[in-house]
């Protein structure tokens, strides 16, 4: 990682198994320039193979998850640069990554922020929050999947608002269509999240790891096909330790000490 990634990024431990990543452009309300998305994408990176980290809390602070893409980027580029610049590989490593990740929301969620947030697994908003994707109001589209996911979590109508229109929703309306899981006061949504990545970093690693790659791929596959992957990660799964480990803890009435094998 750069020495400018780690200065717009920072990376704690804040409980076991569970790694933090935070975006840190204060001044900028957290506005996804290059330094911050190649400090993503190398903090997860570090962590795909690492079995200290079972889950991934990503976040940004009170006033802003993430304000949208650095406006002040965008005159340099052009469309050669668009399709061909990191870019694309720093969204791929938040989206692929194989481990949970929830997204920790309180402030500004727009543009870019919106489509980081729906890349993760779970959203906590805190009642602050506002989700929207404004990037016609630049004469652009959404770039980083806000056209695609959008609609897979809210529903066309919703979706064709915010994306055509511009306007925003808050928290409690984006917990009704679907966009996130909880909404708490804002000072409490880091808490909330680190306790859920602390709950789902308690379990079977192997089996929460399996559990997301086939909730994923129910968006790409038929139903037959997504239930036919569905029962192979689960006949898989019987042969861990960890699977024996989990059903001999249930029977002995005592905790489950998963080894991630």
């Amino acid at each position: 990682m750069t020495e400018q990634s780690e200065t717009a990024v920072l990376v704690s431990r804040p409980a076991d198994f569970v790694l933090q990543v935070r975006i840190n452009r204060p001044k900028a309300m957290n506005a996804l320039n290059g330094a911050v998305l190649g400090g993503i994408a190398a903090a997860l990176g570090d962590a795909v193979d690492d079995d200290s980290v079972r889950c991934v809390v990503l976040t940004g602070d009170e006033r802003a998850f993430a304000a949208g893409a650095d406006i002040k980027e965008m005159p340099t580029r052009t469309p050669a640069t668009v399709l061909t610049d990191r870019r694309g590989a720093d969204w791929h490593a938040v989206a692929g990554f194989p481990k949970p990740i929830v997204a920790a929301v309180n402030g500004y969620a727009l543009g870019g922020g919106c489509e980081l947030a729906m890349s993760c697994d779970i959203v906590v908003a805190g009642e602050n929050a506002m989700f929207g994707q404004p990037e016609v109001n630049l004469g652009i589209i959404a770039g980083a999947g806000g056209t695609q996911r959008l609609v897979k979590a809210v529903g066309k109508s919703l979706a064709m608002k915010m994306l055509l229109a511009s306007e925003f929703i808050d928290a409690r309306t984006a917990l009704a269509a679907g966009l996130v899981s909880d909404v708490v006061a804002p000072e409490l949504t880091l808490e909330r999240a680190v306790a859920l990545a602390g709950t789902i970093a308690s379990k079977a690693p192997l089996a929460v790891r399996l559990t997301k790659q086939a909730v994923l791929r129910s968006f790409d596959v038929s139903m037959a096909a997504g239930l036919d992957y569905e029962r192979n990660c689960s006949a898989a799964l019987f042969g861990t330790e960890d699977r024996l480990e989990g059903v001999t803890a249930f029977i002995e009435k005592r905790q489950a000490d998963f080894k991630n094998r």
